[in-house]
């Protein structure tokens, strides 16, 4: 169940090996453990930077690893399978805050941040929804205030993954004045650091699922930052995070084939030995047809997210398909967990097997990094103006 279709190097297949072993034997056994007890093991940001997991396309000029997008998606895929909390931590780490300084920051912030970023010495998150701007993220209303050598920064971050363990955090707020608004080109992105002043950890969120990966609310009250933190142009903050976001939803469908895969796979283990009238379950048809249904599921999402990291790395367009990929593989995984449930029967709606769990995690990749909803405007409008 584990192969893909797509032919891989034999660097890609070492990598992907790697990511395997490290999430069975370091990941799996604990998974359930930290789901119950809703924390991860800090420990383990370090081991994802010492395996290079936390800077695989950063160039070597900073300290990655400089490899191509199907190689990361394929790590992300195995660390997703062992524990979606762990894979979300590498996915936004891995996409827009390190995407934006790479692309955006001038020589000096690339310096400053990359290079330990890349060794997971630095954890990195991103901040732009807020309370009330969700979908519509260029509504929010944190403002920036020029004052002398600073930004004043005042407003409130919600969703915040790795918000409260986050070393560097590319944060999105608004630049232009209440009498001026420019909309979406009135918003500017600035690197923050916990220990700046007025910088507050806010809300921790209690969720359905992902437990083991902390999701806060941010508070800058007055929040001086240096004016060298601005990243790139006054006024371009929500166009670069858009532009980022093409590896984001990448990331998230990764995570999400990574999901439905071990949900698939556990459900085949237990209908092979699960006995009802006197023989397995899968001497029933009806079994056999469902196992069918995901399993087909699981490996269309898995070739079409790996046809657009090839195109993707062949400098091909790839926003419409990255969307396309987010939206086929986290419906794929919602579904298939939900059959996972059904075949699992009462043992799948109890924290015995890890079915329940899989399907409180997979909600999540219908909603964030833009929901499906978000992911049919995009691809629609793509279309429209072919």
């Amino acid at each position: 169940m584990i192969d893909t279709l797509t032919p891989l190097t034999e660097n890609q297949r070492a990598i992907q090996n790697m990511a395997r072993d490290f999430a069975r034997s370091e990941l799996a056994p604990h998974a359930g453990r930290w789901d119950r007890e809703e924390r991860g093991d800090p420990a383990i940001t370090a081991r994802l930077g010492a395996l290079g997991f936390l800077g695989m396309m950063l160039p070597e000029s900073v300290g990655g690893l400089n490899l191509d997008t199907l190689s990361y998606l394929l790590a992300l895929e195995e660390i997703a399978a062992a524990d979606a909390s762990t894979a979300v931590t590498m996915s936004v780490h891995n996409s827009l805050p390190t995407r934006m300084l790479l692309n955006f920051g001038s020589p000096a912030q690339q310096q400053a941040y990359l290079p330990r970023m890349a060794t997971g010495e630095l954890l990195g998150a991103f901040a732009l929804s807020e309370p009330e701007a969700g979908s519509d993220a260029s509504a929010l209303r944190t403002q920036a205030v020029r004052d002398g050598d600073f930004w004043v920064l005042n407003g409130t971050k919600a969703w915040v993954t790795n918000g409260n363990c986050a070393d560097v955090i590319l944060a999105m707020a608004r630049t232009d004045t209440a009498d001026a608004r420019r909309g979406s080109r009135g918003i500017s992105a600035f690197i923050i650091t916990p220990d700046l002043p007025g910088f507050r950890v806010g809300k921790k969120e209690q969720k359905m699922g992902l437990r083991a990966s902390p999701t806060v609310q941010l508070a800058f009250d007055g929040m001086r930052v240096p004016a060298d933190r601005l990243l790139g142009a006054e006024g371009l903050g929500f166009v670069y995070a858009m532009q980022s976001l093409e590896a984001g939803r990448l990331g998230i469908a990764a995570q999400a084939v990574g999901i439905a895969r071990a949900a698939v796979e556990a459900t085949i283990a237990y209908t092979r030995e699960r006995q009802q009238f006197g023989k397995p379950l899968t001497a029933f048809q009806a079994v056999e047809f469902k196992l069918a249904d995901m399993a087909t599921r699981l490996h269309g999402a898995r070739a079409m997210l790996h046809a657009t990291a090839a195109a993707k790395d062949r400098g091909e367009p790839a926003g419409a398909h990255a969307a396309m990929c987010k939206l086929m593989a986290s419906e794929a995984a919602m579904w298939i967990t939900t059959q996972a449930i059904q075949l699992f029967g009462g043992y799948g709606y109890v924290t015995d097997y890890p079915v329940e769990r899989l399907f409180r995690d997979a909600k999540i990749t219908e909603i964030y990094e833009g929901t499906s909803e978000i992911q049919r405007i995009v691809i629609g409008r793509a279309l429209a103006s072919a």
